[in-house]
């Protein structure tokens, strides 16, 4: 499978390193990116889009979404009716892909976040991929996370805040509970240590669980007891909840926000 890779930056790069982690062949991979230093062992880097060749058999295009409408005309030759081309652009529809990719055989909007590295990333997926295509974005999504098709394209803007934002507002999170044991008394370093491996042992513990993170916050805090007194201050007139609901609600907005002003462009 020829997979050719426009642009390496954060997320590419996180998921060229999940893909190689999880069996692909270095050499099924080229990475086009004039800016990348250097590329894993036995992946072909290109500063500029190779001329002659025929398309791709996979096109992920990983590219800054402000510079789509001027990257656009470089990726089209490589993209042909055989091509499954994947986008990782936020703000950039299926739409706007399709008119500058008419050619393509199907067209799937990826939304990943820089666990996929690790093979454990949410991956929301929606496009007009169907049968053999969406088998083969089945396939490539595995080694990365936990894939998830959505119903409709007007779910992704929220799936953006959720999953591809999400980890900023964890990572906040992570900080802000160092902080305040910091302000209580504990040294900082120390306390970004425990908070860090609380999270990471909650989070594992989550996810191999049968029960809901809310049953299972229920299940640890005992009436009266220290964490139920920590929640009380947390479920207070319902303030953790309507936080969380305005984070998602203005990440969401700003990817609506970035769809119109790249149909624009």
């Amino acid at each position: 499978m020829r997979i050719l890779q426009f642009g390496c930056g954060n997320m590419g790069g996180a998921m060229l390193a999940g893909w190689l982690a999880g069996g692909l062949a270095a050499s099924d991979f080229t990475v086009v990116d004039p800016f990348l230093d250097a590329a894993p062992d036995g992946v072909r880097l290109l500063r500029a889009a190779p001329d002659g060749e025929a398309p791709a058999e996979v096109v992920l295009i990983g590219f800054k979404p402000q510079q789509f409408a001027a990257s656009a005309a470089a990726v089209a030759p490589h993209v042909g009716e055989g091509t499954l081309l994947l986008s990782i652009l936020a703000g950039v529809d299926l739409e706007t892909l399709r008119a500058a990719f008419p050619a393509a055989g199907a067209i799937v909007r990826v939304m990943p976040n820089l666990a996929v590295a690790l093979g454990k990333s949410p991956i929301a997926l929606v496009g007009d991929a169907d049968g053999a295509a969406r088998d083969r974005t089945d396939r490539l999504m595995a080694p990365l996370g936990q894939a998830e098709w959505l119903s409709g394209e007007d779910q992704m803007d929220l799936v953006t805040a959720l999953a591809g934002s999400g980890p900023a507002f964890v990572y906040r999170f992570i900080d802000a509970l160092a902080q305040g044991a910091t302000d209580l008394g504990l040294p900082r370093e120390q306390a970004d240590r425990l908070a860090l491996a609380m999270v990471e042992g909650a989070a594992l513990l989550a996810a191999q669980s049968p029960h809901a993170p809310g049953e299972l916050a229920r299940r640890v805090a005992s009436p009266g007891g220290t964490t139920q007194k920590g929640i009380d201050v947390l479920d207070a007139e319902g303030r953790l909840v309507a936080l969380m609901t305005d984070t998602l609600r203005a990440a969401r907005d700003r990817s609506a926000e970035m769809t119109r002003e790249a149909r624009k462009s």
